[in-house]
């Protein structure tokens, strides 16, 4: 049985990355939106921003990686949705397949593709000053967290691409993503914000994961922060995987 769910993943995959690759647009949609901010930010806004002895980029970087992350993920309610438009999963349906292979497809595309998107925003943040003297299991950490957020954020956008009743709600998924990073320590350090602002903003979970990545990049403590960013991390992933799952088997029930 696992051997056949791991084939029938394999193949599955490599259908939904070969449509990825002929439409790269996904891909690039996908990083001038935290591209353009970074850009924005450093350039423009960053001088007024008191970050203290950190440059700006490096402060901003760990905020523009979840945006990327919450950019790419709408694809994936998108390329679902038209999943399920197409009659596809009917036909899928009448083949000896592991039912869960088919989401697991769209999942898998939906990390490389992210993690594709982020090599080339980390790319752009180096070459406009960023560094990190950070050693390699610090890198391993991040990559660890940012796979974590992408997996959970990616299960999260299968619940509207099987819910949504137009290509319009299924793509919308990510705007309220992309707010949450604008209520946290992403930008600014949250002591600036008022009171019930700040609130919010140290304890909801892209505060937790920002301040952990951007402390693992200056090779600083991290604190009991990680371990709150991983319980945000694996709870919003278990989650959001079990939800998914219960609508898929009522849709193809």
């Amino acid at each position: 049985m696992t051997a056949n769910f791991l084939g029938d993943t394999a193949a599955l995959t490599g259908r939904t990355l070969r449509h990825v690759t002929r439409s790269p647009d996904t891909i690039i949609t996908t990083v001038i939106t935290p591209v353009a901010m970074m850009l924005m930010f450093v350039y423009v806004f960053g001088g007024a921003i008191d970050t203290g002895s950190t440059q700006y980029v490096n402060y901003l970087l760990p905020g523009i990686l979840l945006i990327t992350v919450a950019s790419g993920v709408a694809y994936t309610a998108f390329r679902l949705f038209m999943d399920l438009q197409s009659g596809i999963f009917e036909r899928f349906q009448s083949m000896p397949i592991a039912r869960s292979s088919v989401l697991w497809a769209h999942v898998v595309t939906s990390l490389v593709a992210n993690l594709i998107a982020l090599a080339v925003v980390l790319g752009i943040a180096l070459v406009m000053g960023f560094r990190s003297g950070a050693g390699l299991l610090n890198w391993l950490a991040v990559a660890g967290i940012v796979v974590l957020f992408t997996l959970a954020l990616t299960w999260l956008a299968v619940v509207p691409g099987l819910t949504a009743s137009s290509v319009e709600g299924a793509s919308a998924f990510g705007y309220p993503l992309l707010f949450l990073p604008f209520v946290s320590s992403a930008f600014v350090p949250t002591q600036t914000m008022p009171g019930p602002v700040r609130w919010f903003a140290e304890n909801q979970p892209v505060t937790s994961i920002v301040d952990t990545i951007r402390n693992l990049f200056a090779r600083q403590p991290v604190g009991h922060g990680v371990w709150v960013a991983l319980a945000w991390c694996i709870g919003l992933l278990v989650v959001a995987y079990v939800l998914a799952m219960v609508i898929y088997r009522r849709k193809i029930a």
